[in-house]
């Protein structure tokens, strides 16, 4: 099957008729479908399919080796959304992955070392508030006693939903990753480039603060006898766009949590979650901080009072420079320009983990991302499985 036919058949899957928008949160109706359809096009392909507890699956095209070989080539990318996100973050790269296949095979490619496409779930963290749970768990980096109390939004419990108490063993022997994503920035579009190969990924995290103040009348309670926790957050919300402004960082408070919710009554509480990213460790950590005593001298004027939660930080990581080379140069096209992103993938988390990563990118002509406006052309997206296949002919030789 074609990669428009393939793209195709996921278009409708977990798309809101109201906004355009996709719904593939983890664990619901709509991811299970796009990893049945998975199995499926692997089983087309006579992919040897593998699945660990949690649903991270890795579809096998082995060598003459046959399965448990060492070295083995992976590739892939995940298959969940953001609330009312795009459909090209995340299933671009599974369906490119699959396409590249054909295309090795069209070419008369017998790979001397296994090669597999993977899907990682959660890698959002749209559901649990973890991103790359999947990818996290798999390669080692966190344990399942430690996320199993995670809970989504109507307080269901991580390890209610799925048991991952027996780890993973889906990256044992995987010598190197490649992964493909649609661009989330405009870097490719200014600089004329249908393909990009990935440099490192910035430090981010995601934080959460908790402004408690005192609920109260909204008609009868004076301004000046107020605790209002919501000006407390406001305040802040407005101190992290200005910080990330003048140090060319990123800071948005996407979710927000207010208690009771009335229209008529001063919150008892607000929780907002803070997301923060900066070009070097030490930047992010002084975004964070700056925000932070921004927001307890507001709380302190405010009579409320602050509580932060980190609840995932990620360094810096440089993806394989080597194999970022390897990947980018000598092309029909010419060489690939070789660029950072800031935004975090499932590549990041093997990559810190010590397995040899790179990363393709594919143009997006708007630069939006993670929203219904998603965009990229079919014929880049060709040129990038093209780029994808190219890429992991040289390392399965």
């Amino acid at each position: 099957m074609h990669f428009e036919e393939m793209w195709a058949a996921l278009a409708p899957v977990g798309r809101s008729t109201s906004s355009g928008g996709y719904f593939r949160q983890p664990w619901t109706s709509a991811e299970s479908e796009l990893r049945a359809w998975f199995a499926e096009e692997a089983t087309r392909r006579a992919l040897r399919l593998e699945t660990d507890a949690l649903g991270n699956t890795v579809a096998w095209w082995d060598s003459a080796g046959g399965p448990g070989q060492s070295d083995a080539v992976l590739t892939g990318s995940h298959l969940d959304s953001v609330l009312d996100g795009g459909a090209y973050d995340g299933p671009l790269g599974v369906v490119s992955a699959l396409a590249a296949v054909d295309l090795l095979r069209e070419r008369g490619v017998v790979p001397a070392r296994p090669l597999g496409v993977g899907v990682f779930v959660e890698e959002e963290g749209s559901r649990f508030g973890l991103a790359c749970l999947g990818s996290r768990l798999a390669a080692g980096t966190v344990a399942w006693d430690d996320v199993a109390g995670l809970r989504d939004r109507d307080g269901v419990a991580l390890g209610d939903v799925v048991d991952g108490t027996a780890g993973s063993t889906l990256l044992d022997g995987v010598g190197c990753f490649v992964e493909l994503h649609v661009e989330q920035g405009r870097d490719l579009v200014d600089r004329g480039a249908a393909v990009g190969v990935g440099s490192g990924i910035w430090p981010h995290g995601r934080y959460r603060f908790d402004f408690t103040g005192e609920a109260n009348h909204a008609g009868t309670t004076r301004m000046e006898d107020r605790r209002d926790p919501m000006l407390s957050y406001a305040m802040t919300a407005l101190a992290a766009n200005k910080r990330a402004r003048l140090g060319d960082a990123r800071a948005t408070f996407g979710r927000v949590a207010v208690e009771p919710n009335g229209t008529n009554a001063v919150p008892s509480r607000v929780t907002g979650w803070l997301d923060a990213r900066a070009d070097t460790e030490q930047a992010l950590g002084a975004l964070v901080d700056a925000v932070v005593r921004q927001a307890q001298d507001r709380a302190g004027r405010d009579g409320t009072t602050l509580e932060v939660t980190p609840e995932s930080v990620s360094g810096l990581v440089s993806f394989d420079a080597d194999l970022a080379q390897r990947l980018a140069a000598d092309h029909a096209e010419g060489d690939w320009p070789v660029i950072p992103t800031a935004a975090g993938h499932d590549a990041g988390v093997l990559a810190a983990a010590g397995v040899p990563t790179a990363m393709l990118f594919v143009r997006n002509p708007t630069g939006v991302s993670h929203s219904p406006d998603e965009h990229a052309d079919t014929a880049d997206c060709l040129v990038g499985v093209s780029a994808l296949a190219d890429s992991l002919e040289r390392l399965l030789a």
